[in-house]
């Protein structure tokens, strides 16, 4: 369904039924998300502006065309900017410090040593897979990324696999765990904004991306590997691929890293289970456990931990562990913004109910669950689709559909499932105006129809294969 088709088709379902009250008529309210939409597009895809300015433009030209003051406009920007902050920024950064002390320690190393050392050629897919899902489960994408491509050359180096069966599976743990599950920024952010359970979102999060990891990485990687038949870059010769003795450094050990990594996770998973399992208790025990599993407690334990695990095991001095942390928050700065920016941008939508008037048409198609998943898939696709950022779509579609939450009365699994399924349509068809597209056609020498044949191929099926486990975990829930 396009969205020529799919703008008149909601229109004339939200006439039959009066939304709340609204500034403008709804016809100019949905004609304001468009051009705001639309001037956030253009910006970042034609322009070539950074997100950020053109998300703080865009609000501004929705709120203007809405009929909201100029003054109200900005006050709202402000008001969902610093909210959106307040309760992501936090998390977004103790992530990008434990993804910078995982790398400069040696841990992550350990961890992909340790698996590949003990896999078949046969087995050797699937364990990439595992690899790069659990590098990504702490690490945004794109540091995940550039931590991996070295691993993924030297394994099809070292195994003679062809490129592509050791390359797609990788990043299909890398991106699927970016899509589905916190503390990425994408998840996190619309956690906040549909104010969906973290821990309940990650437990089902881990069970969309298990099976999309799967479709997309080692199974699609036989396809792949026929269709895109490259060799190997000669990037990242090691001391023994060049014949010399290799230079040891110190590392963390493989057991001390994983506990480091799952740590977070265990503590998430362990209050959203207590929560499950009694609601209502107000023991003592129940309320340690629930501090515990507040995401901000549990990610700062994580780096914690991890400064002391990781540290001590790479032999890292006060100042080396320092100076990781410190040069780990510059590089996310960009991404504090666009997520801080995003939050501003649905601020705009809900105050001028333009979000609502949206739902309140989305509900009007049907209020069942998978109608409305569905729904939110497709908002995100749209979005996904034209900036090329995943960040960006799912912000974008979660301030937009935040007010079905309130309006259905969803349950918490379903809103867990909301922000599944925007997760899903946020990593859908990447192409040439997504950053990603270019850094695996560059890093692995491919031309723009070989990257489409894999990498484009790849993010496709992580999506539609997402947005079935959600629907199928719909009917369930």
């Amino acid at each position: 369904m396009s969205m020529t088709t799919l703008l008149p088709s909601l229109i004339a379902f939200a006439a039959d039924d009066k939304p709340p009250a609204t500034t403008a008529p709804e016809w100019v309210l949905i004609l304001a998300a468009l051009i705001g939409i639309a001037t956030i597009v253009v910006l970042i895809t034609w322009a070539k502006l950074h997100p950020f300015l053109s998300l703080v433009i865009g609000s501004t030209v929705t709120g203007l065309v809405a009929g909201i003051s100029p003054t109200q406009t900005v006050t709202s920007f402000s008001s969902g900017f610093g909210s959106t902050m307040g309760g992501v920024g936090v998390l977004i950064a103790l992530g990008a410090i434990y993804g910078k002390l995982l790398a400069d320690s040696g841990g992550a190393d350990r961890i992909v040593d340790t698996l590949v050392s003990r896999a078949s050629n046969r087995s050797l897919p699937w364990i990439m897979g595992a690899v790069g899902a659990v590098i990504g489960l702490p690490m945004f994408f794109e540091v995940g990324l550039v931590l991996l491509v070295p691993v993924i050359i030297l394994v099809a180096r070292r195994s003679g696999l062809p490129l592509m069966k050791i390359a797609i599976p990788t990043l299909a743990g890398l991106s699927a765990m970016h899509g589905f599950v916190p503390p990425h920024p994408g998840p996190l952010a619309a956690i906040d904004l549909v104010k969906a359970n973290l821990g309940t979102t990650l437990m089902f999060g881990v069970l969309v991306a298990i099976p999309a990891i799967v479709i997309a990485g080692p199974l699609f990687a036989r396809f792949a590997a026929k269709w895109v038949q490259v060799p190997v870059p000669a990037l990242f010769l090691t001391a023994e691929d060049r014949g010399e003795a290799a230079d040891e450094k110190p590392r963390p050990g493989f057991g001390a890293t994983l506990f480091s990594i799952m740590l977070p996770v265990a503590l998430m998973l362990l209050a959203a289970i207590v929560d499950i399992l009694a609601p209502g208790s107000t023991e003592a025990w129940k309320t340690v456990i629930d501090f515990l599993g507040k995401p901000m407690v549990a990610l700062l334990i994580a780096v914690l931990v991890g400064m002391v695990v990781l540290g001590t095991g790479a032999r890292m001095s006060v100042k080396d562990v320092a100076e990781s942390v410190g040069s780990s928050l510059p590089p996310v700065a960009g991404i504090l913004l666009i997520v801080g920016a995003g939050g501003g941008f649905k601020q705009v939508l809900v105050d001028s109910t333009i979000g609502t008037v949206i739902a309140h048409a989305i509900s009007n198609v049907g209020t069942a669950l998978p109608i409305v998943l569905f729904f939110a898939w497709l908002v995100a696709v749209l979005i996904r689709v034209a900036t090329g950022s995943a960040t960006v779509a799912t912000i974008t579609a979660a301030g937009i559909l935040q007010p079905l939450v309130a309006d259905l009365g969803m349950s918490p699994a379903a809103t867990s499932l909301l922000v599944l399924a925007i997760g899903a349509g946020s990593v859908f068809l990447s192409h040439v105006n997504d950053a990603g597209f270019w850094l695996i056609k560059e890093y692995f020498g491919l031309s723009i129809g070989q990257t489409l044949k894999s990498w484009t191929i790849l993010e496709c099926l992580i999506s539609v294969s997402g947005l079935v486990v959600v629907l199928l975990l719909s009917l369930i829930v």
